[in-house]
């Protein structure tokens, strides 16, 4: 989170720079220079800012995290705090992640739940204004753009269904930018773990989709 997005919150919240400051803990000569960019906003900051403000999930800090960051359990918490609905009931409280973090940390993983790889599209649908800029530099460092432009196109499809028209154009925008960094070689989907039988399956089964992307999937919208 930077200064300026930090003082738009506490003007958008109607408070004088000594008030959000007390909210936060923190001194106004404090506050007043991490608006000014002279101090970092650090991520325990930044959590608290966000409720505190009730700012968008999308301010949530980003950073680059290890595979092992989240494991089952916590990409289900994290997805049900931010609206799923088939993960809701192991929803445990405010959400930590920002969504853009939590999809490349979800994009990166060897193997991951089927009801967490399914929820991805959601996650794009409901928060097509998150960092792309980010998300794609990122996942190109992992080599998952591919993930990410199939993930893109199958929430391009929710949005259609839905009678969305402005986050479907919006997500095939950014399916139009992925595509020109799109991967030659076969991936599959957060799936490493399934056997030649599944993967000869899913080769024959594929959607279209699937196959532009080169990733063995059946994931649909």
């Amino acid at each position: 989170m930077t200064g300026e997005a930090l003082k738009a919150a506490r003007e958008e919240a109607k408070l004088t720079q000594g008030e959000a400051a007390a909210k936060l803990g923190l001194t106004q000569a404090y506050f007043s220079m991490m608006e000014r960019g002279l101090r970092p906003v650090t991520e325990a900051l930044a959590l608290k800012a966000v409720r505190v403000f009730r700012m968008a999930e999308t301010a949530l800090p980003l950073k680059v995290d290890q595979p092992d960051k989240l494991d089952g359990r916590g990409f289900r918490a994290e997805l049900g705090a931010l609206g799923y609905p088939g993960l809701a009931k192991f929803r445990r409280g405010k959400p930590k992640y920002n969504p853009a973090r939590l999809l490349l940390l979800a994009l990166c993983q060897d193997v991951l739940d089927t009801g967490v790889v399914e929820a991805l599209p959601w996650l794009v649908v409901k928060y097509v204004d998150l960092d792309w800029q980010w998300v794609l530099l990122n996942a190109k460092v992992c080599d998952c753009q591919n993930r990410l432009g199939f993930v893109v196109d199958v929430a391009e499809d929710v949005a259609k269904g839905l009678g969305d028209v402005e986050r479907k154009k919006e997500l095939r925008e950014m399916k139009a930018v992925i595509e020109r960094s799109r991967l030659a070689r076969e991936d599959t989907l957060c799936g490493d773990s399934m056997n030649e039988k599944e993967r000869k399956m899913l080769r024959r089964n594929r959607t279209g989709k699937a196959r532009h992307w080169n990733l063995l999937t059946d994931v649909e919208a």
